[in-house]
C-alpha cells in the first residue's frame, strides 16, 4: 500500500518524462542544427567560373556539397566551379556573434517541435552540427531562445519540470535562472569543425560526437535510475531511448551504419531524416 502511494505521488509531480509505472522515461535527444532545428540564413561562400562569390544555403549545400570542387554545376543562374576563399567564414568562431542573432530570426525547421518538447520537458540533449562555432555560443543561443519563450518554448514549463527532477534526485533548488543554466550545462554541444575537422565532410566528426553522447546517456540514465529506485522503491530495468535527427542523407547514412554496427543492447536508438522539411524514420 505504501509503495503504491509513493508511486502515485511520483506520477503527480513528474508528469513529464515519467512512464505509466512511475519511472523516468529516459528519453534523450541529439539534433543537427541547420535545416533541422532551424533554417538559418547563414551561407557557405562559393566561387563561380568567372571568379565571383555566390552564397549557398545550408539546405542546398546538403544536396550539392559532393560536386563542389569536383565538377562544375549550375546554381542560381551561375556556374559554380569551387569553394571561395575561407568558404565557411560564417560558420566558424569568426561568425559566433552572427550565430546568436541568426538563431533568433531563423525560420523553424522540421525538428523544431521535437526540440521544443525536449526543452520544455527538461530532457538532456546534444547539438551535433557541422558548424565550427565556439560550443558556448550554441549554449548561449539556446539560453536566449528559452528566456524569450521562442516559438513554443516555455521557460516556465522547463523550470517546473526541472524542479520535479530535482525533487526526484533530492538535490537542492537554486533560483530559476540558475536552474536553466545548470540544465544547459548538463547538455552537450558538438560543433564538429570547431578547432579541427572538415565542414565539407562532417560525417566522421558527427559519429565521434554521437558515440560520446551515447556513453553520456548511459551514464546519466544509470544515475537517474538509481535515484528513482531509492525514491519509489521499485525495480528499474529500463533502457534509455535516444533519437538523432539530421537533414543530410549522407550524415544519416553514415550514422545509421555506425549504429547498426555498434548499437549496444542497453540503448534504444532511432534515426530521423529531415531532408526537404519533412521528417521520416530511417
Amino acid at each position: 500500500m505504501l509503495k503504491n502511494r509513493i508511486k502515485k505521488h511520483l506520477l503527480n509531480i513528474l508528469k513529464e518524462g515519467i512512464d505509466d509505472s512511475g519511472n523516468p522515461d529516459l528519453k534523450y535527444y541529439a539534433f543537427d542544427w541547420d535545416d533541422n532545428i532551424l533554417t538559418m540564413p547563414t551561407e557557405i561562400m562559393l566561387l563561380t567560373d568567372d571568379g565571383y562569390e555566390v552564397g549557398m544555403s545550408t539546405e542546398d549545400f546538403a544536396e550539392f556539397r559532393h560536386k563542389i570542387g569536383v565538377e562544375d554545376f549550375d546554381y542560381k543562374g551561375k556556374t559554380i566551379s569551387s569553394y571561395a576563399e575561407d568558404p565557411y567564414r560564417n560558420f566558424s568562431v569568426s561568425g559566433d556573434k552572427r550565430f546568436v542573432v541568426d538563431s533568433m530570426i531563423a525560420e523553424i525547421g522540421p525538428s523544431w517541435d521535437d526540440f521544443v518538447e525536449c526543452i520544455n520537458g527538461g530532457s538532456i540533449f546534444a547539438i551535433i552540427t557541422a558548424r565550427g562555432h565556439t560550443p558556448n555560443v550554441i549554449k548561449e543561443s539556446i539560453f536566449n531562445l528559452i528566456m524569450k519563450d521562442h516559438k513554443g518554448i516555455s521557460k516556465d514549463l522547463l523550470i517546473e519540470n526541472l524542479k520535479k527532477y530535482r525533487d526526484l534526485s533530492g538535490e537542492k533548488l537554486g533560483d530559476d535562472v540558475q536552474l536553466i543554466k545548470d540544465y544547459l550545462e548538463l547538455c552537450k554541444y558538438h560543433p564538429v569543425t570547431y578547432g579541427e575537422g572538415s565542414a565539407s565532410n562532417p560525417e566522421e566528426g558527427k559519429i565521434r560526437a554521437f558515440k560520446e553522447f551515447i556513453s553520456y546517456v548511459k551514464e546519466m540514465s544509470e544515475k537517474l535510475g538509481k535515484k528513482a529506485y531509492l525514491k519509489n522503491d521499485i525495480k528499474n530495468n529500463f533502457i534509455p531511448r535516444l533519437g538523432f535527427s539530421d537533414d543530410d542523407p549522407k550524415n544519416i547514412e553514415s550514422m545509421k551504419d555506425f549504429v547498426d554496427s555498434n548499437n549496444p543492447d542497453d540503448v534504444d536508438i532511432s534515426m530521423y531524416l529531415t531532408k526537404g522539411g519533412s521528417k521520416s524514420n530511417v
